[in-house]
């Protein structure tokens, strides 16, 4: 059977390497951050979700090294079967802090995080109304639920509000919305859809993970942007970005809600415990962040100046309240000659094409670090004119 099912699969990278959309992973061979080391030549990073820059941090190193010498390297079992270290309840709980809710759940991602939180709250007579960009991980976890689903167009209040209306009839409503749209940049109305919910006896869950430590004043994500720190039911986010760019979700929120997903949410069940290390790098990059705001100021700072530099020399972007900065050039194949032209350049970037985001809008998605320089922003920007130049003429 297998020789059959391999023609098939052969057949089918093929047509995908023809139509210029084949992934080829690209090999770092240094630490991550503003300056990496890509193939034997030194580039500018500009497609990682290091967002404050903190993924080579020396403290978070430290406490990383401090956490496996105090705690040891693994935790080889779940929660639920063989306990958590204090570090785990001490990091659930900087985290409750950090966002203003009542209780933290840890997981080993916010892919898992996302997909077990849905099943054990929500049944049959339930509705999810779900926004129609939300990131793979949300998708998949309504999936596994039975919930009725609603879907609204990106960011369309009046579109919401048409869905929470033929919601009604259900017994408990969730509206769920990425914090930032990973994709396109732009933040949630996150105001709107509370007012909404209020309105139409709704509950909230926001996906924060391309937002905590980048939208709001201080970092604290889209609810310290609307002035509605702890008036959403479930946040769920990674400290996989901004936090450190290492492995790590949590779900924080209600108690009652946290201490159902402890009962039954299956990735939290059935998957290790979170590494020692990371977690005690995950409870000092917390307080790095209660005591500084200077990342978030310069990560904001280095996002303005890149966007109004960009669109003065004509390039078209979507307008962004994150960190994340898509440059349109809407053909996909296009999209990946820019990407490698790019690379040429020593700007290290990724096409974005049909099924990430919709067909005819494909783009490179430009990420911007509180580690990089104006410096590094210029040279990003010179590559772009001369790519543009080469590609375009």
């Amino acid at each position: 059977m297998y020789t059959k099912f391999q023609e098939h699969l052969q057949k089918e990278l093929a047509d995908i390497e023809a139509a210029g959309l084949y992934k080829h992973e690209r090999i770092i061979e240094s630490p991550q951050g503003a300056e990496i080391m890509v193939g034997g030549k030194k580039c500018l990073n500009f497609c990682a979700n290091n967002y404050l820059g903190l993924a080579g941090n020396p403290e978070l190193i430290k406490a990383a090294k401090a956490g496996m010498d105090a705690r040891g390297y693994g935790m080889a079992s779940v929660r639920f079967i063989c306990g958590c270290q204090d570090l785990h309840k001490q990091l659930e709980k900087k985290i409750a802090d950090f966002f203003g809710t009542e209780d933290t759940i840890l997981y080993a991602a916010c892919f898992d995080a996302n997909g077990g939180v849905f099943e054990p709250l929500l049944s049959a007579e339930d509705a999810i109304i779900s926004d129609s960009l939300n990131h793979a991980s949300i998708i998949d976890g309504v999936r596994l639920c039975k919930a009725e689903r609603y879907r609204y167009a990106n960011a369309d209040m009046a579109d919401l509000e048409e869905q929470l209306k033929a919601a009604q009839k259900n017994r408990f409503r969730l509206i769920v919305t990425d914090g930032v749209f990973s994709m396109d940049g732009n933040v949630c109305p996150l105001d709107k859809i509370y007012e909404l919910a209020q309105k139409y006896d709704a509950m909230v869950m926001v996906d924060e993970s391309h937002s905590a430590g980048v939208v709001g004043k201080t970092g604290r994500g889209v609810t310290e942007r609307y002035n509605l720190r702890g008036k959403v039911e479930i946040l769920t986010g990674t400290l996989g970005k901004a936090f450190g760019g290492a492995m790590g979700g949590f779900t924080t929120g209600r108690k009652e809600i946290i201490d159902m997903l402890r009962q039954r949410s299956r990735p939290y069940l059935f998957s290790n415990s979170m590494a020692p290390g990371l977690v005690a790098a995950g409870i000092r990059m917390f307080d790095m962040m209660s005591e500084t705001n200077e990342l978030q100021d310069k990560l904001h700072e280095n996002t303005d100046y890149f966007l109004r530099r960009m669109k003065e020399e004509g390039f078209d972007c979507k307008p962004s309240e994150s960190a994340i900065c898509a440059v349109m050039i809407y053909d996909a194949a296009k999209s990946q000659k820019y990407a490698a032209k790019m690379q040429e350049e020593g700007i290290f970037v990724t096409g974005f094409y049909y099924p990430v985001v919709p067909k005819g809008q494909a783009r490179i998605r430009v990420q911007i670090s509180a580690a990089h320089e104006h410096k590094h922003l210029d040279q990003c920007i010179e590559a772009f004119k001369k790519v543009r130049k080469e590609i375009e003429g």
